[in-house]
This record gives C-alpha cells, structure tokens and sequence, in this order.
C-alpha cells in the first residue's frame, strides 16, 4: 500500500483494536489520531463532516478517502493476505463469524464493558441497570457459542489467523472487565493464548 494509512480511534476501544491488529499481523504501519468519546470528541462539526458523518470511530482514512466500520477497515487492510481465506466456503464463514461479532457479541460483552469499567454502574440510566441481565445472558451464549465451536480447532476457520480470529479476540480477551468469567469458556482461553502467542500479535495497550 502507498497511500498513507491513518485509523481515527479511540484507543480503549475494542473495535479499534481490531484494525490495529489488523495492520500489526500484516506488518502495515498505521498513523494513530486519538479521539476522547467520553468528551464527545467524535460528534464535533468537524469531525462529522470531515470523518465521519455518523459520528463513530475507528475510521481508516486512506489518502483522503474514509472508510469507518472497523470489520470494513479490517477487511480493506487484509484484502490479498492470508487473513482471508482463499476458499471460497472459507471466506464466507469468516464473514460469518464477523458478523457474529458485530450482531451478537459486541452490543452485549462490550457494552458491558464500556458500562462497568467505563462508564461506571452508579452512573448508568434507569433504562441501562434495567438491561444489564440480558446483556449478560446474551455475552454468555456468545461466549458459550465461541467455546464450543473452538473445541477441536485451532482458529474460528480452518487452521490459519483470520479476520474471523482478530475479530472475535479484540472484545474477547477483555470480556472480564465487563464482569464475564472467561474461565467458564476453557476452549476461548486457549484460543486467546494461541493468538497472543503469534509473532505480530500486539497487545491493546501496545
């Protein structure tokens, strides 16, 4: 790639992380522009007109073109790499399984998190405390769905890294900060393992 890469972010952000780790398997050097969603840093007049209308990070601007959505971005980052199976079956499981974690995992196990270690219970709406136990009995199931699948593979397809894999670990690996016990989901920590292992991995922090 020769246009210059930069991802519009917020750091703590699992979905962020996505597209950061992302570029790190790939060896693909991102410029980082850091936006504080807590002080409404993403629903400027400038950032809605220049980055992105909907208000919502990450954002990867190519050159002077943006593309928010981090499963978008990942998937323009990863395009001709072995991140996307070259099966054709394969590549739509991955998709699958993105789709998984946008539908089913995300709105639950990191909307708990962003509420509890975020946001704070005491600070939370009437209406958010109320929906609190089906966030968590909806994480869990994903959890438990993730568990499963993974007892007799290495990875979410085939037994490759792919975007499958970064998608689902970004919001995973800190689902105990929204009060879900990943030792209950054995399968999920040794995947999580295997990944942090990888030689490109990077941490969050990172």
């Amino acid at each position: 790639m020769t246009e210059k890469l930069i991802l519009h972010e917020y750091s703590a952000s699992g979905n962020c992380y996505k597209v950061r780790l992302t570029a790190a398997h790939l060896g693909l050097a991102l410029e980082r522009c850091e936006y504080d969603i807590l002080k409404g840093e993403t629903r400027t007049p400038e950032f809605l007109s220049r980055v992105n209308a909907n208000g919502r990070i990450p954002v990867l601007q190519i050159g002077d073109r943006f593309i928010p959505e981090s499963n978008a971005a990942c998937f323009y980052l990863a395009d001709g790499s072995g991140l996307i199976p070259a099966d054709r079956f394969d590549r739509a499981d991955m998709l699958r399984w993105m789709f998984f974690e946008q539908y089913n995992h995300e709105p639950n196990i990191a909307t708990m998190r962003f509420w509890l270690a975020y946001v704070g219970e005491a600070r939370l709406s009437e209406a958010q405390r109320a929906q609190i136990p089906a966030k968590r009995t909806a994480g869990e199931a994903a959890l438990k769905l993730m568990d499963e699948h993974l007892a007799d593979r290495r990875f979410f397809i085939g037994d490759h890294l792919s975007l499958a894999d970064v998608a689902l670990y970004a919001y995973t690996h800190v689902a105990d900060e929204g009060g879900f016990a990943l030792s209950d989901f054995p399968n999920v920590g040794e995947w999580m393992g295997r990944i942090a292992r990888l030689p490109r991995h990077v941490p969050m922090t990172a």
